[in-house]
């Protein structure tokens, strides 16, 4: 058994972040996921811990952001002295130079663990994510799609896929060399090439296990820097069981219902807009929010409009979902990219109103719905850590978590990505069933 911490990770959103932990204490890693860089005290409650993560806001920051904030970022978790350190992304690898670089972010984590090889994982058949021969495919509504043909994924509203090829995606953001090891290679077991960036396909377990076995018993030997989705976390598994270092996975009791929640959502996607239809057809109240009320000038005072109509669902005993948008068709996206930092104010601005929420009903489980909304929001939330409170098997990736901190201590909270989860997930979350 190493005592050192197994892997310790930065991600680049919020709802990434929790999928990361999902992922790790679903399969017996003990593990706590920081909301900024915790002090002595808060570090030493969790001093049993096994996995560390820091959640932030990367995927939606600019090349310049990265540079000021991911160097420090990186420089603490090294402290932490964990066998790896993941660079964790999307599993859709949306990205662009001028926004959420993973070839930046690649570029700032080799000057500060070394200036080695960084594996590369992305491929995660747990949450239907596949890479063959260095292309991306994603599910949507149970079909498979080259990422650049995905029908929310080409068309994401700030970084649209439109190359499925990922190491032709990243060239777009860094000069440093890349390669692969193709679907057939990884099972071989042949020496992979000198590169930069190491690309390792995954489509199936197979795969998976291989690209697990590959990072853990020979390229963490050359830095112990790794970029990807949670498929880094999901291939190490094997890898560390195999050695004995994790046990048989945990059982997990239900959360058991709640008569309400609330849920706040800055996401325009497909997904999170059948969502929100069917939770109002299972009795959630619904409050259309204005984005651009809520991130201009007159903010202080949308923000109190959306407090007090939330307040009055909740006070009438039903769970309430406010909103930004009802899909695709309503995204006002244009709208706000005209003004600077709009996207930032808006996250920030449903932070606000889902803390008043909470607080002034006394709510006991809330959700955020939208991974960058995710990112922004919770800083306003007070909160200081999350550890897994119930995974969710049937929408792996948007777990029901614990709040550590602040007034909203002890909170049971849920962080849901655009593309996450079933039809039933707001009901499922009040439900507290998985």
């Amino acid at each position: 058994m190493t005592s050192r911490p197994l892997i310790s990770y930065y991600g680049d959103d919020f709802t990434g972040s929790t999928d990361v932990m999902e992922a790790l204490a679903s399969n017996g890693v003990e593990t706590v996921l920081f909301l900024k860089t915790p002090n002595e005290d808060l570090l030493s409650r969790f001093r049993g811990a096994r996995a560390f993560g820091l959640a932030g806001t990367s995927r939606s920051e600019t090349p310049e952001w990265m540079d000021r904030h991911l160097k420090d970022a990186f420089t603490w978790l090294k402290t932490l002295d964990a066998e790896l350190c993941h660079y964790k992304v999307c599993s859709t690898f949306d990205s662009a130079p001028h926004v959420g670089s993973i070839g930046r972010a690649i570029e700032i984590g080799r000057d500060v663990f070394g200036k080695e090889t960084v594996p590369l994982i992305v491929g995660a058949p747990q949450i239907r994510r596949y890479t063959a021969f260095g292309e991306l495919f994603a599910a949507y509504q149970g079909r498979n799609y080259r990422i650049d043909r995905h029908p929310v994924m080409s068309r994401h509203p700030v970084t649209p896929m439109d190359e499925a090829n990922l190491l032709l995606h990243l060239a777009r953001q860094t000069t440093l060399s890349s390669a692969m090891v193709d679907i057939v290679s990884i099972v071989e077991g042949g020496e992979p090439e000198e590169a930069d960036v190491l690309l390792l396909d995954v489509m199936d377990e197979a795969t998976q296990a291989a690209a697990g076995r590959l990072l853990w018993r020979s390229l963490r030997r050359r830095s112990p820097f790794v970029c990807g989705s949670s498929g880094v976390e999901y291939a190490l598994i094997p890898a560390w069981r195999h050695e004995g270092l994790v046990a048989s996975k945990p059982a997990f009791a239900d959360a058991g219902p709640v008569d309400r929640i609330a849920v706040v959502s800055g996401s325009v996607s497909p997904t999170t807009e059948r969502q929100i239809r069917h939770a109002l057809a299972d009795g959630f109240g619904g409050v259309t929010l204005d984005p651009l009320a809520l991130s201009g000038d007159g903010r202080t005072a949308a923000i109190e409009t959306a407090v007090e109509a939330g307040l009055a669902v909740l006070e009438g005993g039903r769970s309430v979902v406010l909103y930004t948008a009802m899909g695709p068709s309503a995204d006002r996206g244009g709208e706000l990219d005209s003004s600077g930092g709009a996207r930032h104010r808006l996250g920030r601005a449903l932070g606000q109103i889902q803390s008043e929420l909470v607080s002034r009903a006394g709510l006991g489980r809330a959700v955020v719905a939208g991974g960058d909304t995710s990112s922004h929001a919770l800083g306003e939330m007070g909160i200081s850590a999350l550890t897994l409170k119930m995974p969710l098997p049937q929408t792996p990736g948007s777990p029901l978590c614990i709040a550590h901190g602040g007034p909203a201590d002890g909170l049971e909270i849920a962080l849901k990505g655009g593309q996450v989860g079933g039809d039933d997930y707001f009901s499922m979350i009040r439900a507290g069933k998985a």
